[in-house]
């Protein structure tokens, strides 16, 4: 294991994470809010520590750069960055329990949108602004960032992204691996751009508009408002972010393509099509079983469905009502949805439609085997059959996340929890989701739990957002092995 190495790229990381901090004085000056001071303060010791860690492995030995280092550089990194990405709320006071601060940037990171504060509109404008930007960066996350901006990561770019990106395959819109990460980010920002403008044409204020953005493209779904989108009434509003959030759940291959007039791409893309057909038939089918039993004009029903299921789907978070009270059954139905996913290649979290198809065609090849025995019918996905290793690594996927999710239930509950809690923050938190259901629903936070919980759904948080695999083969004895 290059130990040097992968503090040097760890501490490049984290001057990165530093300067982005900086970002965030002018919006606290400018509101002439309290927090430039802190801000100033945290992005220093971060600029500091990482040059220092970079400086002091600069002699690195790039050639026995690996997968076992992607591994641990991308793993480590996201809790360095974390660790560092806390100081501004706890040097400022805005969040006195470092636990507390730690929780919410690494939901913030992971984009969860999972919050402890009880009261987010009393934070001042540098730290809200950080605190949306912590998301943002997340969503596309901060290593293909930097493989896409400078050179020094082109050594072992490959394991890199392959370790950070989500989804059971890695589509590359370049050879390059640096020019894909150019074009992923560029999108990125595209899209972004075209949410912000269109947010301040339906009425909202610049820094609003701008920190939406940041949570709506990252499926994050951290607000400034303590209401969430319920505080902005307008229902133009509230559909541009329910075409975005769709957007952000679509894999950005997707986009590109499209983006370059290539429409026939989508069309012939199974996991598209699967995705906007279970989002459409979730959205009807909450919207006619809550009709009858809600206060809402037919208008407003649809856009409450829709948006519901589009923000739990595509694990963004957001909320518009307290969907608990729509209907008895709410509960169950919204939690099933937590375990869906956006596409492989999205910002979104979850377990993925991809991963969902995956066995469900499996699953009808099955049948057919079990009357033609002899036949060679392979799984296909956009008419290419797909390889047995990567239908097994779905099935293991599926296997670890759903005991992930029953065993951390379990220590939570015992932590002294209540059962629908522990159920719902669990798979909020494995599935980077953010409102669950019981005390930690659309109208609830996370802070009443024991400090020991929130270690553990932090844990969570970067087991959902690193695809399982990336976090737990570092902990398998054959990852150590010569």
């Amino acid at each position: 294991m290059n130990i040097k190495l992968i503090f040097h790229i760890v501490g490049f990381l984290l001057i990165i994470v530093g300067l982005f901090i900086f970002t965030a004085i002018p919006f606290s000056l400018h509101y002439n809010s309290d927090d430039a001071q802190a801000l100033i303060i945290s992005g220093g010791i971060t600029v500091f520590t990482g040059a220092l860690s970079w400086f002091l492995t600069r002699k690195k030995d790039v050639q026995d750069f690996t997968k076992r280092e992607g591994y641990v550089i991308v793993a480590l990194s996201w809790v360095i960055m974390s660790l560092f990405g806390a100081l501004p709320f706890f040097i400022h006071g805005a969040i006195p329990d470092y636990t507390d601060a730690f929780f919410e940037t690494m939901s913030g990171f992971t984009t969860t949108g999972a919050t402890i504060l009880t009261d987010i509109e009393t934070l001042p404008y540098g730290l809200l602004y950080w605190r949306s930007l912590t998301q943002w960066l997340g969503g596309m996350g901060i290593i293909v960032l930097s493989l896409a901006i400078l050179p020094i990561l082109g050594i072992g770019g490959m394991q890199l992204f392959m370790a950070e990106m989500p989804g059971p395959t890695k589509d590359k819109v370049h050879p390059r691996i640096r020019e894909t990460a150019k074009r992923l980010w560029g999108i990125y920002l595209i899209l972004t751009i075209a949410e912000v403008l269109l947010l301040l044409s339906g009425g909202m204020n610049l820094f609003d508009a701008v920190t939406h953005s940041f949570t709506t493209m990252s499926s994050g779904g951290f607000s400034t408002k303590n209401l969430s989108i319920a505080y902005f009434t307008s229902p133009f509003i509230q559909y541009v972010i329910i075409v975005f959030m769709f957007i952000a759940g679509v894999n950005f291959t997707i986009h590109y393509y499209a983006l370059h007039g290539n429409f026939e791409f989508l069309k012939k893309n199974n996991e598209f099509r699967f995705y906007s057909f279970f989002v459409l038939g979730a959205s009807l089918i909450v919207l006619f079983l809550h009709l009858p039993v809600v206060s809402f004009k037919f208008e407003e029903a649809l856009r409450q469905s829709f948006f519901t299921v589009i923000s739990l789907v595509t694990t963004t978070g957001f909320v518009t009502s307290d969907y608990e009270n729509w209907a008895p059954y709410s509960r169950m139905i919204f939690f099933v949805l937590l375990f869906i996913g956006g596409c492989a290649g999205s910002t979104a979290g979850g377990i993925k439609i991809i991963r969902h198809y995956l066995l469900f065609r499996y699953g009808l090849l099955e049948l057919k085997r079990l009357v033609h025995p002899r036949a060679v019918i392979p799984v296909r996905v956009n008419d290419k059959a797909v390889p047995q290793e990567i239908i097994l690594n779905v099935q293991a996927f599926f296997i670890f996340y759903i005991l992930i999710f029953v065993f951390s239930s379990i220590i939570i509950s015992v932590l002294g929890v209540d059962f629908v809690t522990s159920l719902g923050a669990a798979a909020s938190c494995i599935g980077n989701v953010g409102p669950a259901i019981g005390t930690v629903g659309p109208i609830g936070t996370f802070a009443n739990l024991p400090e020991a919980v929130k270690w553990i759904l932090s844990f969570l948080m970067l087991l959902g957002r690193l695809e399982l695999f990336t976090v737990l083969i570092i902990f398998s004895s054959h990852f150590w092995k010569k």
